[in-house]
């Protein structure tokens, strides 16, 4: 049998704590400095996606002025999927900002 750090149980249970304290501490710094780039690729995305979607009013309807529809319409197709598509970007990129501050 081979007698190697990696192979011994650990019996000291301060020594254990130590072990999983440092792999928490661990993971936290990978999360903290990778938060920042996962936040930029989100926005860049986000902004991407918003400038994709169509507008059905012109600049009339942001006056009040409307043609013929009252703005709502039904989605289909690629207008749905950029739709669907903002609304999980937003929340992944509010739930990314929310563990910012947490962290």
């Amino acid at each position: 049998m081979e007698t190697g750090f990696l192979n011994k149980k650990i019996s000291d249970p301060f020594l254990f704590a130590f072990f999983i304290n440092f792999a928490i501490i661990l993971q936290m710094e990978l999360i903290s400095n990778s938060l920042p780039w996962v936040q930029i690729t989100l926005s860049v995305i986000l902004i991407i996606v918003i400038l994709l979607q169509q507008t059905g009013a012109g600049l009339g309807g942001a006056f009040g002025g409307s043609d013929s529809s009252s703005g709502f319409h039904t989605r289909r197709g690629a207008e749905k999927f950029l739709f669907n598509i903002t609304i999980i970007l937003s929340i992944l990129f509010a739930l990314s900002a929310l563990l910012t501050l947490i962290i």
